[in-house]
């Protein structure tokens, strides 16, 4: 087991985390949150003063800056779409905040653009974000490689001038310049980014190596196998890019309604000021019934029926620890019938912990003493396998003794002397087929081996301790899985009324344990980033609205091609995070299937507001045409739907929402 040079973080490798350099969009860099900046600022400035009775004309000029700053960019969109013959909620969000402040009611609308312009403001700086951990994913590669020359040379080349059949020279703590295959050398390469693997893998000759993988302490010479704009990690960035492009444009319900319902509102109030006259009626009296008319049929309680609840739901998911992008995420999350979910990092920890120790009968040691004699030899080794080893030792109060000599073996393992004897440390078959208890023929050895095979079967991975080469015990080490794995995958199959698939780049042993104590069973392992986005695509052709959740650079092609994905906060990669439409900020797993509930009843609480605006929208538009409405009356109408509807929404922002959204 060698000692990594750069010690690996979490399976969220960002491009940050290798050396290079992170791009981030700067909020203010975009004109969308700018104008959203001063329309908010203009309001909050103008509300205390209209509250506090200073002179209209002040906070009147104020409201007047919000509706400029915030409603321009709308009301051009607007004003494009409807020359295209398009009736676009944005210009439905400008009528309608224009109509509130032809009515005395400056206020509301200003408040209706600055939500508007906020919403456009964090949905242009999602897009942003995204693009530029898309972009960042391309620096996990590195610039350059070092070339082998003919005659025994090196070079240092671009990785974009790498061809194939060219051999490379990866030293220690290096990433690997292309994708190839390995002709000489061995070393333990961290390939989470590329398979979301725990623990590094063994690099021999024969074996596959992907471009942007962290080489550990052993030097790899790579023959290149493909071009740079078909490495791995290249077609990852294809596929996040092609999977947000393809997805279908999504429009909140309400927008859908809107479409209809503001078209047939135009028409009738043309038609409730034309038709009148044209039976001799007057035309004063035709021209105010027409003004009340378009008042109590303005689309602002039905503008409010969806933004309310919506925003509520986010706010109150986002203080429990779940970042909702935008309301049409939090809509798309009670669409949900099926989930997929990765392993690592999502159900398990993504950290490497001991999980058995077991000292041989006839080593003299207690499972303490070897785990001491484990961490001793460990100790100076920065390998994952190796400070799982160490944290085991120190969570039981274990005193390390000092250690001299030690030694790292690229592939194979660690040695240290500890005590006056020579501990070794590392993978069994290696461990056995290099030293003096070669074969099975030896009682310790078939005991090794035997214990060996029992914790692989189980997904464990096997580590040996020989002390002055006689075998004295084997260690365990598997990744641990969150407390709320299991009682959450059987809420997500009450919600959904299907079972959760499991798909993991992992082997299918480790997949295996895994999903048994979860209780899953559809378990698809050792995929690659495409074959994950197939598993998502196989599941939406079948007619289901899939939510991933994930949490690493391998996870990001899925969560872009699902119906919704949701990305784990802490272990998230960058590109996981930006491509997610949902982030667990604390990685609470239990989190998912409450959000979803608290979608639902969200969605409830539209419908329920979409009747309460059409009840009084019907009662008030036919009092006006079958009788005499006084405008006053028409108004107090009008705002007292959208004050009741707006109220209703607010009710998900108490914590009992989300409390119930958990039952």
């Amino acid at each position: 087991m060698p000692t990594a040079l750069l010690p690996r973080s979490d399976q969220g490798t960002s491009a940050a985390s290798g050396g290079a350099p992170r791009r981030r969009t700067r909020v203010l860099a975009l004109a969308e949150a700018r104008w959203a900046a001063a329309a908010t600022a203009a309001f909050l400035i103008a509300l205390p003063l209209q509250l506090t009775g200073a002179p209209s004309w002040l906070w009147g000029a104020l409201y007047a800056v919000a509706y400029v700053a915030g409603g321009w960019e709308p009301a051009l969109a607007g004003l494009r779409a409807l020359r295209e013959k398009t009736l676009d909620v944005d210009l439905l969000m400008i009528v309608a905040a224009l109509g509130a402040a032809a009515i005395g009611q400056v206020m509301d609308g200003a408040l209706l653009i600055v939500i508007f312009a906020t919403s456009g403001a964090l949905e242009a700086l999602a897009t942003a974000r995204t693009a530029d951990s898309v972009r960042g994913l391309l620096d996990l590669a590195p610039a350059t490689a070092t070339r082998l020359t003919v005659a025994g040379g090196e070079e240092t080349v671009g990785t974009a001038e790498l061809k194939v059949g060219d051999v490379i020279l990866v030293r220690p703590g290096e990433r690997v310049g292309a994708d190839g295959e390995v002709l000489e050398g061995a070393s333990d390469v961290d390939q989470a980014t590329i398979t979301g693997e725990p623990l590094p893998v063994v690099k021999e000759a024969g074996d596959e190596v992907f471009a942007g993988t962290l080489n550990g302490a052993g030097a790899l010479r790579v023959r290149v196998g493909r071009d740079a704009s078909d490495s791995v990690i290249a077609r990852i960035v294809a596929m996040v890019e092609e999977a947000s492009e393809t997805k279908a444009p999504t429009q909140l319900f309400i927008e859908k309604v809107e479409q209809r319902y503001s078209l047939g509102m135009v028409v009738a109030t043309l038609a409730v000021f034309a038709v009148p006259p044209a039976f001799g009626d007057d035309l004063t009296g035709a021209l105010l019934r027409a003004m009340t008319f378009m008042i109590v049929a303005s689309p602002c309680a039905v503008v409010l029926a969806t933004m309310p609840p919506l925003l509520s739901a986010i706010a109150n998911a986002g203080r429990h620890g779940v970042l909702v992008k935008s309301a049409v995420v939090m809509e798309r999350l009670g669409q949900v019938d099926a989930v997929a979910l990765d392993k690592t990092g999502t159900l398990t920890e993504g950290t490497p912990r001991v999980t058995a120790v077991h000292a041989l009968p006839g080593s003299g040691l207690t499972d303490d003493g070897l785990l001491t004699l484990a961490a001793a030899a460990e100790h100076r080794s920065e390998h994952p396998l190796a400070r799982a080893v160490v944290s085991a030792a120190r969570a039981r109060g274990l005193d390390l003794p000092p250690v001299s000599d030690f030694a790292s073996a690229p592939g194979v393992g660690v040695s240290a002397t500890v005590g006056g004897a020579i501990v070794e440390v590392g993978a069994p078959a290696r461990l056995l087929g290099t030293g003096p208890t070669e074969g099975r023929e030896d009682p310790a050895s078939y005991e090794v081996l035997r214990r060996a095979e029992q914790l692989g079967e189980d997904g464990q991975t096997a580590v040996l301790v020989l002390r002055d080469g006689i075998p004295a015990g084997v260690l365990g080490i598997a990744d641990r899985l969150r407390p709320d794995a299991a009682t959450t995958v059987a809420a997500l199959e009450s919600l959904t009324g299907t079972a959760p698939m499991l798909l993991t780049g992992d082997n299918a042993q480790a997949a295996a344990r895994i999903a048994a104590e979860v209780g899953i069973d559809d378990v698809r392992a050792g995929l690659l980033p495409q074959d994950k986005v197939a598993a998502v695509r196989g599941a939406e052709s079948a007619g289901r609205r899939i939510l991933v959740v994930g949490d690493g650079v391998n996870d990001a092609p899925a969560l872009a091609a699902a119906h919704t994905g949701i990305a784990m906060g802490r272990t998230g990669s960058d590109l996981a995070l930006e491509t997610a439409d949902a982030v667990i900020v604390r990685d609470e797993l239990a989190t998912v299937p409450r959000v979803i509930a608290l979608s639902r009843r969200a969605r409830g609480l539209v419908v329920q507001n979409l009747v309460i605006a059409g009840t009084f929208i019907a009662a008030l538009v036919t009092w006006d045409l079958l009788g005499n409405l006084p405008l006053p009356l028409g108004v107090l109408g009008h705002e007292g739907s959208t004050v009741l509807v707006g109220l209703n929404g607010l009710r998900l922002l108490r914590d009992a929402a989300w409390q119930d959204a958990g039952h």
